[in-house]
């Protein structure tokens, strides 16, 4: 999309008055958000990322609103990853439900000033060296396959190991008990972070992680920084309402990660495809195009939603099974 700057300053200043509505008004006393809350929030921020689309699509064109839609849907799904690691995180500091939405709003701000960094490092490099486009599909297309044949198991939580935590340990001391909502407070005339403030740099951390895959993935739909950025930013916004809805059903959803895996699998051989079929079409590489690019994404986002809601339906349907024939059983007498 051919932007002028005031295009990116709007954006910027319309997503900056959002946040400071969101914690200012709606969220400035700590409590508990609701399913209920956390579904209206999750539609209006869904609502606000499609009128952007529209607003894309009637301005730059269909290429570009399929760009965005597709980009947003890859950033969305993928966002859904970060939500495994948080119910970890928030249960391993045992963090009261009221300070949640806190940790995730702050960490929300940092994740889109990263993001934001990456997403002008990483075209910049695309347009001055092209071929690194072909790295990134590769780096996809491993990183897919690692995901869909690694058996889940038990994810842990080590926070000593994590390199932010040791550098604020150099620097700061940390205090052994939650105060409250905050992250710093003074004891004794010193400065002490707090427990909140750890869980909140391991939330950077890990979304710093999972942005290494995220992007190089969105940078497989279309190059255009404007597109890349702004649909990054749709999908993250709202991330801390997709979490609260979707926080207690995680396990519900089985073949979600296998869905996610094949998906950025999809997308990194899209990336490669004009290299490859480059050596039979005299230079001349076949390029996937956008519409059958978000076809396959949201195939295989329903795909794997309908399945994993299918099973769940059918251990739930064995789980009275189980129990009444374990309830007509006997009882062992002990001698």
């Amino acid at each position: 999309m051919d932007v002028s700057i005031w295009a990116w300053v709007g954006f910027v200043a319309v997503v900056l008055a959002l946040l400071a509505i969101d914690l200012g008004v709606f969220h400035r006393k700590a409590h508990a958000v609701s399913i209920r809350e956390a579904a209206i929030w999750s539609a209006v921020w869904i609502a606000l990322s499609l009128l952007f689309n529209l607003w894309v699509y009637y301005t730059g064109g269909p290429t570009a609103g399929l760009n965005f839609l597709a980009g947003y849907l890859i950033e969305k799904s993928l966002s859904v990853d970060n939500i495994f690691v948080f119910v970890l995180l928030f249960s391993y500091f045992r963090v009261p439900a009221q300070y949640q939405h806190r940790v995730l709003f702050w960490g929300v701000i940092g994740a889109l000033v990263m993001r934001g960094v990456m997403i002008l490092l990483g075209a910049a490099l695309i347009e001055r060296f092209g071929w690194i486009i072909y790295i990134f599909g590769a780096f996809l297309l491993i990183t897919g396959l690692r995901m869909a044949f690694h058996k889940e198991s038990e994810e842990e939580i080590h926070p000593e190991g994590n390199p932010l935590v040791r550098l604020v340990r150099r620097f700061i001391p940390l205090t052994n008990q939650m105060h409250g909502e905050h992250f710093f407070v003074r004891e004794g005339g010193r400065l002490f972070a707090t427990p909140l403030f750890v869980v909140l740099l391991i939330v950077e951390s890990t979304d710093l992680i999972f942005a290494v895959d995220s992007i190089p993935a969105i940078f497989g739909i279309t190059t255009d920084p404007f597109i890349v950025f702004t649909s990054n930013v749709c999908a993250i916004l709202g991330l801390r309402a997709l979490y609260f809805l979707l926080a207690g059903v995680m396990d519900t959803f089985h073949y979600l990660r296998l869905g996610l895996a094949v998906v950025l699998s999809f997308v990194g051989v899209k990336m490669l495809t004009p290299l490859f079929t480059g050596w039979f079409m005299d230079g001349h590489g076949y390029h996937i195009p956008t519409t059958v690019s978000l076809a396959v994404i949201v195939l295989i986002l329903v795909t794997a939603i309908v399945a994993s809601l299918i099973r769940s339906r059918r251990i739930a349907a064995r789980q009275p099974a189980a129990e009444s024939a374990d309830a007509g059983k006997p009882a062992e007498i002990s001698r």
